[in-house]
């Protein structure tokens, strides 16, 4: 109701236009028994029935050819749109709460699935608007117009009508318990099965490589069932309510036919005519009441992804920022690291323990080491992806928690080992370092990192298409237009993790050329897996176990003959 709260004068409008809507035919079986009783079986003269007949008919057209389709149009627009202006929001709503999520989130769950909340279950939530809040409404005013109509032509045929209600609302309280956990259900497997596709649609080329082809076929058909089966159940549930519910609903007018035929002949009803347009209210009566199990059905279907929307939207931050939190303006760059612990959640160990670093403005920092050292989950805590569990990072001086979370990270650039393009343009995947920059800021940037040749010599040069994740631009390509981002950002701070490690030997010349100039006047973490790219660095933190074992420069650390020694010469024998 946050959601459609704001819309209340539209769903207003909606129902009015509604009521007029179904109100207009409600007066055909009135037209009916006027014409049987007061025109067909009236005791007056030909001519005169058929003066009767045209008047009545005249002013039927006039209702239902001219006043009805507008009032159709107006209630469909109203409806459409504010079903339309809600989903809009929720969904809005929804992308802002996502991108305050933490990446220990994004870890835990599939792409697939939080897209299959975000697109099919907020268009369920449509139907809680327009059904919901919309035609049940228009569904019971319609009963209780009808209702009123029949009690003043016989109030004793009402209550025969009205006797299968009680029958009716026990049917929908025992079917729709269930109903709406079969929905959920139904749509956790179908959020399953997009999660599984979107993942096979993303490794496409392992699945290639591999010849995966019948083993992925088999894989998909599992969850493919397992939709299929709860579909069927909650078919097979759904098909039982409607039976049961419009069995109950035909009873009602055989009992009128039966009660009002033996009025008739007894004379408890002086007019054919009346009977007739009695007959012809039940269908207004019960056609709504079926509605009204239809509308439940959907209804019942969009709470239970409602459930699973609000579910989303209630998923909490693991990255906030404090009260009276300050924005980071000015940054000198330099940096500590005082008795800093971290561990996963949900995980036994600590990643990290007892580190202590000093780090000077302007200062090139490495962290080597074996795989699982920590390395990566320590500049990660940087940026504020995770919060230290124990201890604290500051930033000249400033605990970085009581810091503004968004203020923090752009002052950080960073370039990652998977460099994430989107599937845009080339220059508006570098606009992402500055969405305000000028075209000669963005050319600037691609030559700072080495990449506008390469741009240049595309077909489209900068308007260049790059595909999903920048599938059609190697690798080098990719980390470039990364670096040009970064270029054109111009952060203090500057993270580089293992930028280099998955490239050729003349990518990786290339961009070590880029980001030794990125890295000017900055102060800079380095992650590093080839030593030798990073034997400049001021200075070299090597890592294992979660501990820092040596810090110096490269000649130091190679006087010491210690760990990093070892790497260096294994890596030097390998090459």
């Amino acid at each position: 109701m946050t959601f459609v709260r704001p819309y209340m004068k539209q769903i207003i409008i909606t129902v009015f236009f509604g009521i007029l809507k179904f109100g207009i035919p409600l007066l055909l079986p009135l037209l009916l028994k006027f014409v049987i009783d007061d025109v067909i079986n009236a005791p007056i003269s030909r001519s005169d029935k058929l003066e009767k007949l045209l008047y009545v008919l005249g002013v039927a057209f006039f209702v239902f050819v001219v006043l009805r389709p507008p009032v159709e149009y107006y209630r469909q627009y109203f409806a459409q749109w504010t079903g339309n202006k809600v989903l809009f929001d929720l969904r809005d709503r929804l992308f802002d709460h996502i991108q305050k999520l933490s990446l220990r989130y994004f870890s835990n769950s599939k792409a697939g699935e939080i897209i299959s909340r975000v697109i099919n279950d907020v268009e369920q939530t449509k139907n809680f608007v327009m059904t919901g809040l919309m035609n049940i409404w228009l569904d019971m005013a319609t009963i209780l117009i009808a209702l009123v109509i029949m009690f003043t032509m016989d109030p004793l045929l009402t209550l025969v009508s009205m006797s299968m209600f009680p029958f009716y609302g026990i049917a929908i309280k025992v079917f729709y318990t269930r109903l709406r956990e079969l929905t959920r259900n139904r749509s956790q497997a179908l959020a399953e099965v997009q999660g599984h596709l979107h993942e096979r649609v993303q490794g496409m080329n392992v699945i290639k490589s591999f010849a995966l082809e019948d083993f992925e076929k088999t894989q998909f058909k599992n969850r493919n069932q397992n939709f299929f089966d709860r579909a069927l159940d909650h078919t097979i549930w759904n098909a039982k309510t409607f039976m049961v519910v419009n069995t109950v609903t035909d009873i009602a007018p055989l009992l009128v036919i039966g009660f009002g035929g033996y009025f008739v002949i007894t004379g408890g009803i002086a007019e054919i005519g009346t009977l007739v347009a009695f007959f012809g209210y039940m269908e207004r009566l019960y056609g709504p009441l079926r509605r009204l199990v239809s509308s439940s059905t959907v209804l019942t279907q969009s709470i239970a992804s409602m459930d699973r929307v609000f579910e989303l939207m209630d998923e909490t931050y693991d990255i906030v920022d404090r009260p009276n939190a300050k924005p980071l303006n000015n940054v000198k760059g330099h940096i500590e690291f005082t008795n800093v612990d971290f561990e996963y959640e949900h995980e036994d160990g600590e990643v990290l323990k007892d580190i202590d670093l000093q780090i000077e403005p302007g200062e090139t920092i490495a962290f080597v080491g074996m795989s699982g050292g920590g390395k990566s989950t320590l500049v990660s805590l940087m940026p504020r992806f995770y919060d230290v569990t124990k201890g604290a990072i500051r930033l000249d001086g400033e605990d970085i928690r009581d810091l503004q979370v968004r203020s923090l990270r752009d002052k950080i650039g960073m370039v990652l080992q998977d460099s994430v393009l989107f599937s845009d343009t080339i220059k508006a995947n570098i606009l992402m370092g500055n969405p305000d920059a000028s075209d000669d800021e963005v050319i600037e940037a691609a030559k700072k990192a080495n990449a506008h040749d390469f741009i240049t010599a595309l077909p489209n040069g900068y308007n260049t298409e790059v595909g999903e994740r920048g599938v059609k631009l190697s690798g080098g390509q990719k980390q470039r237009v990364s670096i040009a981002r970064v270029f054109l950002n111009n952060p203090p701070l500057l993270i580089l993790d293992e930028a280099t490690s998955s490239l050729d030997l003349e990518s990786e010349h290339l961009i070590q050329e880029s980001m030794d100039a990125l890295a000017k006047n900055r102060t800079t973490f380095i992650v590093a897996h080839r030593l030798s790219t990073i034997t400049h660095a001021d200075r070299i933190v090597v890592m294992k176990d979660g501990r820092i074992a040596e810090v110096g420069n490269h000649h130091a650390l190679m006087a010491e003959r210690g760990i990093y020694y070892d790497l260096f010469q294994v890596q030097q024998l390998e090459d």
